[in-house]
């Protein structure tokens, strides 16, 4: 609501090419971390803007998005909330949770969404009020994660929900992966001008050493093969050609 400070949400290099984020809250002075895969970086972050992290968030149990738990624990005594379904994966795990829950930072709310097939638990976080969704491996920026423990029917529904979001949603996703997904759907898709007027961006971003998310629903939308497929059969399609692409 317009009573409540925006969140403030910093992007946090982790490991090779990793994102963990970072998310204050002015109001309540909380600060929480969203996929710490390693603890030293975020704490870094936090204590450079004077924060204190009183929350981890995590979306699946792979080492890369919980391998920090513990030492952000020790270091700040924060509670862990993820995937209940994950809970014997993730370390110091306090609060599962699970589709439809809803988790706070402060005043700001965000509504669970089940997501499996990256992982069979994988959760992600939607702040609707703060045109923000935490999307772990799941969505990423022109693309979709591995189909490690589930189907290509279970992502489509991830993606379906995903469209679904006002375009103008901020996508927070777990990897920068954004030059490699774009350069198999430049090949999946050479006719569509919006992936290459994307790529175009995106190429001159990592030239220049940045980052190339958050992405927006809105572009999503427009570029990302995952979330533009029609049905199962393709969307399974497109993966197995994404696994094996060497471009």
């Amino acid at each position: 609501s317009c009573m409540t400070s925006p969140l403030d949400v910093i992007r946090v290099p982790v490991l090779s090419d990793n994102y963990s984020w970072l998310v204050h809250d002015a109001d309540s002075g909380e600060t929480m971390v969203v996929d710490p895969g390693e603890a030293q970086p975020v704490l870094d972050g936090a204590a450079a803007r004077g924060w204190t992290i009183t929350q981890v968030w995590n979306t699946h149990w792979h080492p890369d998005h919980v391998g920090g738990n513990g030492a952000i624990v020790a270091a700040t005594g924060a509670s862990v909330t993820g995937p209940e379904a994950e809970r014997a994966k993730i370390g110091h795990l306090d609060h599962g949770v699970g589709e439809g829950d809803a988790v706070t930072l402060g005043a700001h709310r965000a509504r669970v969404l089940a997501v499996p097939g990256h992982t069979a638990g994988h959760i992600a976080f939607h702040f609707a009020d703060d045109d923000a969704v935490f999307t772990g491996d799941t969505l990423f920026a022109m693309g979709c994660g591995r189909l490690f423990e589930g189907d290509a029917a279970q992502m489509l529904a991830n993606m379906r929900r995903f469209a679904a979001m006002p375009p103008e949603t901020l996508v927070y996703c777990g990897h920068e992966y954004t030059q490699a997904n774009g350069r198999f759907a430049l090949v999946a898709e050479p006719d569509n001008d919006a992936i290459r007027a994307r790529m175009a961006d995106v190429d001159a971003a990592r030239a220049a050493g940045e980052a190339t998310v958050p992405t927006t629903i809105a572009l999503e939308r427009a570029t990302n093969l995952f979330l533009r497929a029609p049905d199962a059969e393709t969307l399974a399609a497109r993966r197995r050609a994404k696994d094996e692409f060497r471009g």
